[in-house]
């Protein structure tokens, strides 16, 4: 059955409009800079303020909740939207684990490329040893790194089964912090989430026509003990158990 499609009221096609010549312009400022600054900040700070920036001019407002993070820490977080990841790199400055599948579409992989995303193929075991030890060099390099255990966007009314593949690069004595993060939109989660069929398009040109922003709280909840660190599948439980505990409270 395919998805319902979304429907913007008039009002809203000026809205788009308006907010995609933002970005673009946004892009066209930060792309020179980021270059300009690559020889003295090995942290390539533009990209993550460009992310910020674009959360900002698709409404959205963040907040944040709970023990700031580290500077190098690995983030397991749950997944809503694509707005998920401009609040999160605008907050914490991180990168992102993404499927490889994104790194078909050029303008996107160049675009993910300068924010040190890594890109894996989720569904390719024989690769899982090479693509640890990619996560194991981005967190050295970046500092802050993400991923979505889930695979796929949800509801958020909810929480997908975190899958733990990844996790084996936080094995051993690879000493980084590793905390959930829950990203709580509110009453508000149904209308923005991107879930099922629906083209990713469908949902962005949505969000952009809204008027009322999309107020995000990005809850920071404690980091994983080394008892929970003790394995992968552990650690992925652990993490899902902490962001549905959050979310009943």
């Amino acid at each position: 059955m395919p998805f319902p499609k979304r429907r913007i009221a008039l009002w809203g096609w000026p809205l788009v409009v308006l907010r995609l010549l933002s970005m673009a312009a946004l892009l066209a400022l930060c792309v020179p800079l980021h270059y300009l600054s690559v020889p003295f900040s090995a942290r390539r700070p533009i990209p993550r303020r460009f992310l910020q920036g674009v959360g900002f001019i698709a409404g959205l407002r963040v907040r944040t909740r709970g023990a700031r993070p580290a500077r190098h820490t690995f983030f397991l977080a749950n997944h809503v939207t694509w707005l998920d990841i401009l609040g999160l790199a605008g907050s914490t400055g991180t990168a992102f684990v993404a499927h490889d599948g994104l790194a078909q579409i050029g303008p996107l992989r160049w675009l993910c490329r300068l924010n040190d995303t890594v890109f894996v193929a989720r569904h390719d075991r024989r690769s899982v040893a090479a693509q640890v030890a990619q996560v194991r060099t981005a967190l050295a390099d970046t500092g802050a790194l993400t991923i979505f255990p889930e695979g796929t966007t949800s509801d958020g009314t909810g929480t997908l089964a975190f899958k733990s593949s990844l996790l084996s690069a936080m094995e051993g004595d690879f000493d980084i912090p590793v905390q959930p993060v829950w990203l709580d939109y509110g009453p508000e989660t149904r209308r923005i989430a991107w879930v099922g069929e629906e083209p990713g398009l469908d949902n962005a040109l949505a969000i952009l026509a809204r008027v009322r922003p999309v107020d995000l709280t990005i809850h920071f909840l404690p980091p994983l003990s080394s008892e929970d660190r003790a394995d992968r599948k552990r650690m992925a439980t652990a993490a899902r158990t902490a962001i549905e505990a959050a979310r009943a409270t």
